[in-house]
């Protein structure tokens, strides 16, 4: 799912809190799994990345920093708060993803990022490291906006900036140790299977078909996550 279209934490997310897990921690056991199934599916776009690196550098530099705050912000956050906000977040990320296809410009432009695409994904890479749920669909919203000539291409470095942002935010989740090893070892082995094999496959998939289902797994997991809540 996240080699095609984003919002593979729809799933492993909650099932990780279904498995038991404390919230907190399932969602830093979620982020070192994911991390791993990133780099496979950055390197199956691998031919995109070199095309377009002239691009990579300023949204990377913001990824790191973006990122690294919102690890630390997750690490001071309540157990009980974060519960609370798990539904809003992905109700925020759901429809986002839902509502892309209508914020993509029509018009076609140089390959390049704007200002406001740095300072945006700054911001995302915040909510990146803090949940991670549906920050890909928002990457790829505001990459529509560089010029890329393809879908293909904005994933790929939608993927990268993935890799950047979970790869940062692990750092204060080891040292915090809250990823709980005994799900994020077996999922990270599958999720490089999945984001590689995924990437290079998938590719040919109509997009339609890929969001359609990210939306119906995303809005059934948001009211189970409100049913929860008020449970």
């Amino acid at each position: 799912m996240n080699s095609v279209a984003g919002g593979g934490s729809f799933l492993s997310f909650p099932a990780l809190i279904f498995a038991g897990v404390p919230a907190i921690s399932a969602n830093a056991t979620n982020n070192a799994a994911l991390w791993v199934g990133n780099i496979g599916s950055a390197r199956g776009y691998g031919e995109e990345l070199r095309e377009h690196r002239a691009l990579l550098a300023p949204v990377i530099a913001v990824s790191v920093v973006g990122s690294l705050i919102g690890a630390c912000l997750l690490l001071v956050t309540p157990q009980a708060l974060f519960l609370r906000l798990i539904p809003w977040l992905l109700l925020f990320a759901t429809l986002v993803f839902a509502a892309s296809p209508w914020l993509m410009p029509k018009n076609k432009v140089a390959p390049r990022h704007a200002a406001w695409q740095i300072a945006v994904q700054f911001l995302v890479a915040i909510y990146g490291g803090y949940f991670g749920a549906g920050m890909g669909i928002v990457m790829l919203a505001v990459l529509a906006f560089s010029g890329l000539p393809s879908f293909n291409a904005q994933n790929a470095i939608k993927n990268l900036l993935s890799v950047t942002i979970n790869g940062v935010a692990l750092v204060p989740f080891v040292i915090a140790r809250i990823i709980d090893w005994r799900f994020a070892l077996p999922m990270a082995a599958v999720a490089l299977l999945g984001g590689y094999f995924g990437a290079r496959f998938f590719r040919r998939v109509p997009q339609r078909v890929a969001r359609a289902l990210v939306v119906a797994i995303g809005s059934a997991m948001t009211i189970v996550f409100f049913v929860r809540m008020h449970l």
